[in-house]
């Protein structure tokens, strides 16, 4: 027979519970207060290093690094309510012209290159367009530049990826690529564009003996380094002839493709 849970057990259980709720809340309420304390000197800072935050794209970077595991968002407008409304340090409204300047490259190269760009490339072409951004109180100057960094570009684009726009930034290699369209890239195209940046090694040739050029593959190179069968390596290549990103070239019996994203940066 089971044993009933007396007057006395049913008391204990209530102030089990009670107790627990009172820690509960403690807890919560100490999370609150640390946070709280980490935002105010996260601000003093930002407050101290205006001029930093605003001229070096390193500091920069590290700044918001510091305040992404606070969930502390530096790029909301200073024209809204929040710790950063009285700093002018001008982040959101940078972010959202780079955005945009960054977009205007990618749309602009797009059917050269299929919607596949190198961060570096971005920013090569922005510094060649002087491009200027008021970000710094300094930007008034005729003789003061904005600079701009590869981790700026990529934060610009994560702010359009959040608009579902298809940008994103991906990592092929050691190198930091821009999507702007919205086609699926999956580890098989991540790794045949790997192949064609990656360093050529001796005796790297392609089917007829001939060495192979930087951004260039063929399907044998590709099952080569691969070991995937030539049906997997050759849909790969497919969606990416597809889709503008690579370019056939037919010579001497010899079928290459080649990459225009990234042909310059293997070179």
């Amino acid at each position: 027979m089971r044993r009933r849970v007396g007057v006395k057990g049913r008391a204990d259980g209530l102030a089990y519970q009670k107790k627990a709720q009172e820690i509960k809340t403690i807890s919560y309420q100490s999370a609150i207060e640390t946070v709280e304390k980490l935002e105010s000197k996260l601000t003093a800072f930002a407050k101290k290093h205006k001029h930093d935050i605003q001229t070096d794209p390193a500091f920069r970077a590290l700044f918001l690094q510091m305040c992404a595991p606070l969930g502390v968002d530096p790029l909301v407008s200073s024209k809204k309510k929040g710790i950063w409304a009285n700093l002018g340090l001008g982040l959101e409204e940078f972010y959202s012209e780079l955005s945009v300047k960054v977009a205007e490259v990618c749309i602009a190269t797009r059917s050269r290159n299929g919607g596949l760009i190198a961060v570096k490339e971005v920013k090569r072409r922005l510094n060649q367009r002087g491009t200027k951004f008021n970000l710094s109180s300094l930007a008034s100057s005729s003789n003061y530049t904005q600079v701009i960094s590869e981790d700026d570009i990529i934060t610009a684009v994560s702010k359009l990826s959040a608009l579902g726009s298809g940008f994103r930034a991906v990592q092929i290699g050691d190198l930091t690529m821009i999507v702007s369209v919205p086609t699926e890239l999956d580890i098989d195209h991540m790794e045949v564009m790997k192949i064609a940046l990656g360093d050529r090694e001796e005796g790297d040739l392609t089917q007829n003996s001939i060495p192979r050029e930087a951004g260039q593959v063929t399907l044998k190179n590709v099952m080569d380094k691969t070991g995937w069968e030539a049906d997997r390596c050759q849909r790969a290549l497919d969606l990416l002839l597809s889709e503008g990103m690579a370019w056939i070239d037919e010579n001497r019996g010899i079928t290459s493709y080649w990459f225009p994203s990234v042909w310059k940066e293997g070179i």
